[in-house]
């Protein structure tokens, strides 16, 4: 909990601007990866990773889940056609949804970066411990159950 005394916030100690500073941290720690290996931006690895798991999606569901702005997913999705790792193709659910999807090379990007990025995760909770990483685990669950971010 931040220290106040007489109505003073104490930045370094202030819940949301510790965890604003655990997000970029881990999100730094895990762009090496991506960004070094692969020449993605976090955009871009978003976008990769939403439309790697789910098997193609529209880009409405990705800014959903990854709670960017739509033009950030725009703008990422344009990139990575232009590199012929997406492609765009008529949903199957609805023909005039338009849907993203991985192509061949995309899909082998996507094949050799997860695991990477699934061993960077392991080893990043390790400092954890068990019995802590359980209990991180569980508030942040409770947290985003309490802001309404469950997906």
């Amino acid at each position: 909990m931040s220290t106040r005394v007489h109505g003073e916030l104490e930045l370094a100690g202030f819940v949301p601007y510790r965890l604003n500073r655990l997000a970029v941290g881990v999100s730094n720690h895990l762009a090496d990866i991506y960004r070094e290996r692969f020449g993605l931006d976090v955009p871009e690895w978003r976008v990769m990773a939403t439309v790697g798991s789910q098997h193609g999606c529209t880009a409405q569901h990705i800014a959903e889940s990854t709670r960017m702005h739509k033009t950030r997913v725009s703008r990422a999705i344009a990139h990575l056609e232009e590199r012929d790792l997406i492609e765009r193709a008529s949903s199957t659910a609805d023909r005039r949804a338009r849907e993203v999807r991985l192509t061949k090379a995309g899909r082998r990007m996507y094949t050799d970066l997860v695991p990477l990025v699934l061993e960077r995760e392991r080893e990043l909770l390790a400092c954890l411990g068990k019995e802590p990483l359980r209990g991180f685990l569980a508030g942040m669950t409770a947290l985003e159950t309490f802001l309404g971010l469950q997906d």
